[in-house]
């Protein structure tokens, strides 16, 4: 007679496991890249950076294309929360004001600088590869979108000048924070406060030519 025996219980991997492990290898490969740029980092300095197995690695990103996706995904998160809030506080131009304070206010965070010198060099390899293009712009396609349903809200409130194009100052609003962005690169000790009180100067310029 053959005796059945029980199948090994396999320990269940709890939902906390998982995300803690997600985060530990995203936030290698945000060090790897960022240190030796995303070309030069390969997936087996993440495992060195993350002391974990190319079979852990590979079991949640197939490829540096897919972690570098998931990061831009968190950075989207985090600036889709920026513009709800700023919403919430108000609309027109004081909505701007807080999109603008969020959005500056957060590359005084190391960690976000670094993460934005990653954006950087995503910025270019988006000129050649067409997913990192798609990716790319995603994120700037959304922010724009709300700065310019930002500034016609101020137009109606009579707050800005009815004659400009909304998404032309939206995007000259996104060309300043992005142009910082990159002097933030080059230079680690240009001061973000003193950046983002110019920049709002530029908008409360715009709202003194605006009074008849």
């Amino acid at each position: 007679m053959v005796e059945c025996r029980a199948a090994p219980l396999v320990p269940k991997v709890s939902q906390d496991h998982l995300d803690a492990r997600r985060r530990q290898i995203l936030d290698a490969a945000i060090a790897c890249f960022a240190r030796d740029g995303f070309h030069r980092a390969t997936m087996q300095d993440i495992c060195r950076e993350a002391r974990l197995s190319p079979g852990a690695i590979y079991r949640y990103f197939s490829s540096k294309d897919d972690l570098v996706e998931a990061i831009a995904d968190e950075r989207h998160a985090r600036e889709a929360a920026f513009m709800e809030n700023a919403q919430e506080i108000g609309e027109g131009v004081e909505a701007l004001h807080a999109l603008g304070r969020a959005f500056f206010s957060s590359l005084a965070d190391p960690d976000e600088r670094r993460r934005r010198r990653l954006g950087v060099q995503v910025w270019a390899e988006a000129v050649l590869n067409p997913r990192v293009h798609k990716l790319v712009m995603r994120g700037t396609d959304r922010p724009r979108e709300v700065m310019a349903q930002l500034v016609r809200q101020a137009q109606e409130r009579g707050e800005l000048d009815r004659g400009l194009d909304a998404d032309s100052v939206a995007r000259v609003m996104t060309a300043m924070f992005q142009g910082f962005i990159l002097q933030q690169v080059w230079d680690e000790d240009v001061d973000v406060a003193s950046y983002l009180e110019t920049a709002e100067a530029f908008l409360d310029a715009l709202l003194t030519a605006s009074v008849p």
